[in-house]
């Protein structure tokens, strides 16, 4: 069975007033948590037209991403051009599909209208970094002006940086209300709480703060931004799915995940959706609950597709870079 990439509209998280023992007491086994996301390439055996469909799902769930300090309205026109056509026509033509787009194109507040403007028409979304991106250290009724500024610029997803010093002392009620306030900021835009995970410190801070954003009415959690030191790793991508299972559980509510930095080969964009399938069900691999931040593994992805349509490696040179 392959994936089913169909876009669909997610009743969203109203949120919950902060509950602590949601929590609290929560125990992690970190070397069973290990253990476990070591063993799930195991799990399943991708080949042929089954991995192409799951390397062509990886793409509709990817949010292609610049973010540098020289980005310029013309790089932006040229990631959109590749988000709007990410895979070449004989290779799309090989596969038999008409289309295929990524599913968001991710960028700095300054750059979303460029984005916006580069993208009218596709039905591909435009996503904006905020709140101070990547550190967060900013006084909050700045990181709330950055988000209302990124939504007036046509970003209609917003990626917010928490407050990791809050997490770090266990001031989850100040978490909670600065998080509550910027999915107010965001409006109709869908809100992405940006854990940076490698700076938690332990798998217990990575559940907690995953509980907290989502009662605090995050429509995605994220594991990193990409800049710190350790970005997304399996195990705490399994244990923000264990998060994800036990709010909808509480619920009934479906939050979705997006696991970014680190991650640079078709064989990775393989893991996570593996992940996804056995920890939370099909359903988490669809653009509207599953998300790739990691740019790079798209020219991987496109090499691995054209073996499959042509028996031959490309080189990567062939494959413009996302």
């Amino acid at each position: 069975m392959t994936p089913d990439a169909t876009t669909d509209t997610i009743p969203r998280n109203p949120g919950v007033p902060l509950a602590p023992d949601w929590f609290e007491r929560i125990a992690v086994n970190t070397p069973a948590a290990e253990r476990r996301a070591a063993s799930l390439a195991g799990r399943r055996s991708l080949k042929k037209e089954w991995q192409a469909a799951w390397l062509v799902n990886a793409i509709r769930c990817m949010d292609l991403t610049t973010l540098a300090g020289d980005d310029t309205p013309d790089r932006v026109a040229r990631l959109c051009a590749k988000a709007r056509r990410p895979l070449a026509d004989h290779i799309l033509a090989g596969l038999g599909l008409d289309d295929v787009h990524t599913g968001a194109v991710c960028v700095y507040p300054t750059m979303v209208a460029p984005a916006v403007a580069a993208l009218a028409g596709s039905g591909i979304p435009v996503a904006s970094v905020a709140t101070g991106f990547p550190a967060g250290l900013m006084p909050l009724r700045l990181r709330l002006a950055e988000i209302r500024y990124a939504v007036g610029e046509g970003a209609s997803e917003i990626d917010i940086v928490i407050n990791r010093a809050l997490a770090l002392r266990g001031d989850w009620a100040a978490l909670h209300d600065e998080i509550a306030a910027m999915r107010e900021a965001a409006g109709a835009a869908h809100m992405k709480a940006i854990l940076a995970t490698g700076e938690l410190r332990t798998l217990r801070n990575v559940y907690k703060a995953s509980m907290v954003a989502m009662q605090a009415g995050a429509d995605f959690i994220k594991t990193s931004t990409g800049k710190e030191g350790v970005n997304a790793t399996l195990p705490v991508s399994l244990i923000m799915a264990r998060a994800l299972r036990d709010y909808g559980a509480r619920t009934g509510f479906k939050i979705g995940f997006k696991p970014a930095g680190g991650m640079k080969t078709a064989k990775d964009a393989l893991a996570w959706q593996v992940l996804m399938m056995e920890e939370l069900g099909r359903d988490w691999l669809r653009p509207s609950l599953f998300r790739l931040g990691a740019s790079s593994m798209l020219a991987d992805i496109e090499r691995q597709l054209e073996h499959f349509v042509t028996g031959r490696y490309a080189s990567s040179s062939r494959h413009a870079l996302a």
